[in-house]
């Protein structure tokens, strides 16, 4: 049984590699498809005629790049998110509901890019030498408030919130923020089963927003003791500082970002015909410049984020002390949300975030409390 179930893991999982290997590819060939035959330059001239007002280009170049990119893009889509996850038993989520989810996170995504975007090309006019600075520092920014805001704002969306029912565990989670020297808000439970059967709990929000929040697909499958290991993992993460060096890390990860674009975009506009990144119709330029940083960039933050976890792995052995818990836990994540559990090193430098469940094993069977 135990082999099936991992033979299963690992079908899914290579479909899962295969799959995002294809979607950032095709992304890649549209957009140089779009930018290098002119159709980008069409469609910012055709706009700039037709509307009045010049600021209404920006809006409506990326509500109209990003609808013919989701059409294109939708047969992928929905094949990963939907059709996979069913055949796999991993969701129960209807077709209708599953559109809808897709509704309301294209319009959220769009708000977020025509933000960033819009602050991009103002920052651009005013700041003509240091402006690769000053939109790093805009973008850090704005991450740390969508941080804030995301669980009052952006989850409530797409579940319910209520506060756990099971007045011992959420005692038991309250202690433990206590032990661990860590501020919460509360805990709380959101319906994670009507999207998807797998499981998951999380540490979300910042400052007063600050709470925890558990998959309703934990009940009845994980004990008491498994899910305070899980909360003391999380609750690692933030007595450990991580959330303040990922920040960091990814601070730094844009600035050479934009100042990469800052220092060879005069070349990659010449060779495209294009005059200036002011330009609406030079955005598929930037946007391939993000995916192929992205691409090469990647490894190496999920190298940085593999050992964080693994720390957070240790301090949630030692606030504890439940190292059967914590691997009884693992197993039964692994499982249940159908985990590639002892990858090959390269789908490992290339996509894996966190530590493989078999080292995470591993380093509780050796770990001394």
């Amino acid at each position: 049984m135990f082999c099936l179930e991992q033979e299963k893991a690992k079908r899914y999982s290579s479909i899962k590699y295969t799959l995002a290997i294809i979607d950032t590819s095709y992304l890649l060939l549209l957009l140089f498809f779009f930018q290098g035959l002119g159709l980008s330059n069409i469609l910012a001239q055709e706009l700039s005629a037709l509307l009045v007002k010049p600021y209404f280009v920006v809006p409506a170049y990326v509500l109209i790049g990003y609808i013919v990119y989701y059409i294109l893009d939708f047969p992928l889509n929905f094949y990963e998110s939907f059709i996979l996850e069913h055949k796999f038993s991993l969701s129960k989520q209807k077709a209708k509901d599953w559109l809808n989810d897709q509704i309301k996170t294209g319009i959220i995504s769009y708000i977020i890019f025509l933000v960033l975007i819009s602050a991009f090309y103002y920052i651009l006019a005013r700041y003509t030498q240091i402006w690769w600075l000053v939109i790093s520092l805009f973008w850090i920014f704005f991450s740390l408030i969508l941080a804030k805001l995301t669980p009052i704002i952006i989850i409530p969306l797409f579940f319910k919130y209520k506060k756990l029912s099971d007045e011992e565990l959420r005692k038991r989670i309250i202690d433990l923020a206590v032990k661990a020297k860590v501020k919460i808000l509360d805990v709380f439970e959101i319906d994670f089963s009507k999207k998807t059967l797998k499981a998951n709990a999380a540490f979300v929000g910042w400052g007063a927003t600050r709470r925890v929040i558990l998959a309703d697909t934990l009940k009845g499958k994980y004990t008491h003791d498994e899910i305070e290991v899980i909360l003391a993992h999380e609750f690692a993460h933030c007595k450990l500082k991580h959330l303040l060096k990922l920040i960091l890390a990814n601070s730094v990860v844009t600035v050479i970002l934009f100042y990469l674009i800052f220092k060879t975009s005069g070349y990659t506009l010449k060779l495209l015909g294009l005059s200036s990144l002011s330009d609406v119709a030079a955005l598929p330029l930037m946007l391939i410049y993000f995916v192929l940083f992205a691409i090469f960039t990647q490894p190496l933050e999920n190298y940085i984020s593999r050992r964080l976890e693994r720390d957070a792995d240790k301090m949630a052995l030692s606030l504890t002390g439940l190292k059967d818990a914590f691997i009884s836990m693992m197993d039964k994540l692994a499982g249940q949300n159908l985990s590639d559990r002892n990858p090959h090193p390269i789908i490992k430098f290339f996509f894996f975030s966190h530590p493989p469940v078999d080292e995470r094993i591993a380093l509780a069977k050796s770990y001394r409390i």
